[in-house]
């Protein structure tokens, strides 16, 4: 294998990724993206030599998925820490979540957890379901935990359960639920259906309250309870049926 043909995080040539999946030769496969018969992540590219994740990105060629012959789907999860990086690799040397989920094979984790907040992660190398839950148009359920400074008003919880105005854009509305207070904070359970960056964070920050923990424990009906900090374990089969089915995926189609 060249060089060139694969990086450190995985990524190949598209039309290397054709090739091994059984459609033609690369140097066909390259006349296909030419001629705009190809699609990566549901938009035409024409661009030759362009390098793609085969776990994550999605193939279609005349809209019809491709996969790499033989390729076996893996689903796990992590109760992240603090203080470790949602990320593949740190140029700084920072920790990562890769440096605690250590298989033999790629995964990569689904959409994020900031550095400062901890709680469940997803990892797949299924780019199909990892896609389905990111975007927000499948409004797949995450729950938190967090702890804000002080001690929100009714009046501004109820703000932003109905969607408040974060970088010129609207939050979805999401509910939220007083668990426990003490003399300095509030602690509540809040579900969103969507992923911005530092969201919940920035929507305390608009009425006033600073985050002091944030902790996710469910995406779908993927749950978090009883595994320890900084451990990972593969879902069952009835998770991965459970959360296929939450994402409208048909099994009879993979």
């Amino acid at each position: 294998m060249k060089s060139d043909e694969i990086t450190d995080d995985g990524l190949i040539r598209i039309n290397k990724f054709i090739a091994e999946a059984g459609i033609c030769s690369r140097r066909q496969a390259d006349l296909l993206i030419a001629n705009g018969r190809v699609m990566l992540n549901g938009q035409k590219i024409t661009e030759l030599g362009i390098k793609i994740n085969p776990y994550i990105d999605i193939i279609e060629i005349d809209h019809k998925r491709l996969t790499t012959k033989n390729q076996h789907f893996i689903y796990l999860i992590l109760n992240k820490p603090r203080g470790v990086l949602t990320t593949v690799r740190d140029p700084f040397n920072r920790p990562t979540v890769m440096d605690l989920v250590n298989i033999p094979a790629r995964v990569y984790p689904v959409g994020r957890l900031d550095q400062d907040s901890e709680g469940l992660l997803l990892f797949t190398n299924d780019g199909k379901l990892a896609n389905r839950l990111i975007h927000p148009r499948h409004k797949i359920k995450k729950l938190y935990n967090v702890r804000v400074t002080g001690h929100p008003s009714e009046s501004a919880i109820a703000h932003l359960t109905t969607g408040i105005n974060i970088d010129g854009r609207m939050t979805l509305p999401c509910t939220i639920h007083k668990l426990a207070q003490d003399t300095h904070s509030t602690k509540f359970e809040i579900e969103i259906r969507e992923g911005r960056k530092r969201q919940i964070r920035h929507m305390f920050q608009a009425i006033g309250h600073e985050v002091i923990t944030l902790r996710r424990i469910q995406i779908g009906p993927i749950k978090l309870a009883g595994l320890p900090l900084g451990k990972w374990r593969y879902l069952t089969e009835h998770e991965v049926k459970a959360i296929q089915k939450e994402t409208g995926i048909r099994l009879d189609a993979r």
